[in-house]
This record gives structure tokens, sequence and C-alpha cells, in this order.
């Protein structure tokens, strides 16, 4: 699977489970950290979980397995590495708070995500 379609599919799993602002920050030739960050909100902790959880089934459903996976037990933020794309999974509030939209974009390299 490309790193575009990993996109693709991780911004369809979680719009199933009511992801919020999901926005698409293509990293490629800036950082070495991935190609892609994927940020969406939940509106609670529990629901937060629920997206990283169904995001989690889809993803090894299809052969992609987390390099690694912090914040899961809290549901505040949730942060996945699936090696050229790493997922970010807030609470609103989190989202607001740590702004990491704003972090790495310069305008052009972020699209939302359109279903």
């Amino acid at each position: 699977m490309t790193s575009n379609q990993a996109v693709q599919l991780i911004c369809k799993t979680l719009a199933e489970k009511q992801g919020k602002n999901i926005k698409i920050v293509d990293l490629t030739g800036v950082s070495d950290v991935a190609d892609y960050f994927v940020i969406c909100s939940g509106s609670s902790a529990p629901q937060v979980k629920a997206m990283f959880e169904h995001l989690e089934h889809v993803m090894e459903t299809n052969g992609v397995f987390a390099r690694r996976k912090e914040g899961v037990a809290e549901g505040r933020w949730i942060a996945v590495d699936y090696v050229d794309v790493v997922v970010h999974v807030f609470h609103k509030d989190a989202r607001d708070l740590y702004a990491l939209d704003a972090l790495w974009s310069n305008g052009a390299n972020v699209t939302e995500y359109q279903d």
C-alpha cells in the first residue's frame, strides 16, 4: 500500500466513526518524521478511543500494522505511527490547545479530507 493509499484509507476509516475536521498534512520533503500527518478530532475520550480501535482493526485487516502508538489509555491525544503516515486522533479540547495543524502548516501543504 502506498503512502497516499494509506492516507485515504485512514481518513475514510476515521470518518466512519464520526471523526471531525480531518486534515492531511503533506510533509514530503519537509520532515524525516513521516510523509504525511493525518489529524482529526473527536468530541469525547470514548469516541477518540473508538476511532483508534476502528482504525487499528481496519489497517491490520489490510496488512498495515502500527510501529508505535501512544496515548491510548487517556484518549485525549492518540498518536499512531504507520511509518510513512502518523495519525493524530485528538479530543477536540486537546487539539485546540496543541494546534498541531498550524505547527506543521505553511498553508499549501494542508488539505481537508472530503468524503
